[in-house]
């Protein structure tokens, strides 16, 4: 066992380069784990300055200075936050609101649907068994509530802090952008001046977490905008947060369209039945999902992320379960950077070249 071990580090650890580049990796993703609540602002931050670099390039390049177009990005950034708080909570709370007046009736339709089956079906279900379900789905709206004002009690330091963190967000944004080459420049003076393993892995990275994680933007505002535009011409209640949780729906591969239509079909069914404006709604979501599918990923991500759905399957899976929302989002961008690390990663074969 200990012969297999040897041969095995000699194998993969023989160059220095190695060494150091494992211990960084090691140190980062102790660092963010650990950390990463208290870090989440400056985290954040760096990706939305890393998103927006190419933005400055292109200011950069019709002769305003570094300083004006980071301001300018700035700028744009804060508008975006305000248009949120002062035109899109608004909106989203009101919906919910309505959304949780009307749920008593419509747990009371969904009751009566459900008491009809043993009639129905005799030989498949039981009034016993309806019984069961009511009751389990009683004491989960119970316990649902209780969490909900539990949170509600609980979520003031929460919400000062989050607003504090809204002022610091777009500060932080705009240094990293103005001062980008002097902050890598000092980071660079605490690498060793040998980076061609960590030039080789970003080189690959550089192009596909940014495309990727702009394309996935990009790719949520489409679905947004085109399920909000159906769900209001066709008259569904709710247009703004369903169409809302359908464009965030896309973050998660294969598993948020699954999910998310559970609520517009129940939405649905329950504000017209089994109707031609439910079947036509029914129709037009499936063709906003299959458009995605089939247009808007291939045309945004082509030959960008190259994993097995597999892998993709495991990394949301892994990192949602560490980082909750932010791991599900840059899950993809994790597990890219884990396949660029085992593909540029040195062997023994290689210096023996």
């Amino acid at each position: 066992m200990f012969e297999i071990l040897e041969q095995w580090y000699r194998r993969h650890f023989t160059d220095p380069q190695t060494v150091i580049f494992a211990f960084i990796l090691i140190a980062g993703a102790l660092l963010v784990f650990v950390l990463h609540a208290h870090l989440l602002p400056i985290i954040v931050a760096m990706i939305i300055a890393y998103l927006a670099e190419g933005m400055v390039v292109q200011l950069h390049k019709i002769n305003l200075g570094r300083t004006v177009a980071a301001s300018f990005v700035t700028a744009l950034m804060i508008t975006a936050i305000i248009l949120v708080f002062f035109v899109l909570l608004p909106l989203l709370s009101k919906q919910l609101s309505e959304l949780f007046r009307e749920m008593p009736n419509m747990l009371y339709r969904g009751q009566q649907l459900l008491l009809q089956l043993p009639e129905q079906y005799p030989d498949y279900v039981s009034t016993e068994q309806i019984e069961e379900i009511l009751t389990l789905a009683r004491l989960e709206l119970t316990s649902m509530g209780q969490r909900v004002v539990t949170i509600s009690l609980s979520s003031v330091v929460g919400v000062i802090t989050f607003l504090v963190y809204m002022i610091l967000l777009p500060l932080m944004v705009f240094f990293f952008l103005k001062d980008k080459e002097m902050i890598l420049h000092w980071l660079a003076d605490f690498l060793p001046e040998e980076r061609r393993l960590l030039r080789t892995v970003w080189a690959e990275l550089d192009i596909k977490i940014a495309s990727y994680v702009r394309g996935k933007v990009i790719e949520v505002l489409i679905i947004w905008s085109a399920s909000y535009l159906a769900f209001a011409i066709m008259g569904l209640n709710y247009a703004v947060l369903l169409s809302l949780a359908v464009g965030l729906s896309v973050i998660i591969p294969y598993v948020g369209a699954t999910v998310v239509t559970i609520p517009v079909a129940l939405i649905a069914f329950f504000q017209w039945g089994f109707t031609s404006e439910f079947g036509w709604l029914m129709a037009i979501y499936a063709f906003i999902q299959f458009l995605d599918g089939n247009l808007l990923v291939p045309l945004l991500f082509s030959e960008v992320v190259n994993l097995h759905p597999v892998a993709i399957i495991v990394a949301v899976v892994f990192f949602g379960s560490l980082w909750g929302v932010w791991g599900v989002f840059f899950a993809i961008p994790l597990a890219t950077l884990i396949q660029a690390i085992i593909k540029a990663w040195p062997s023994d074969e290689l210096f023996a070249e």
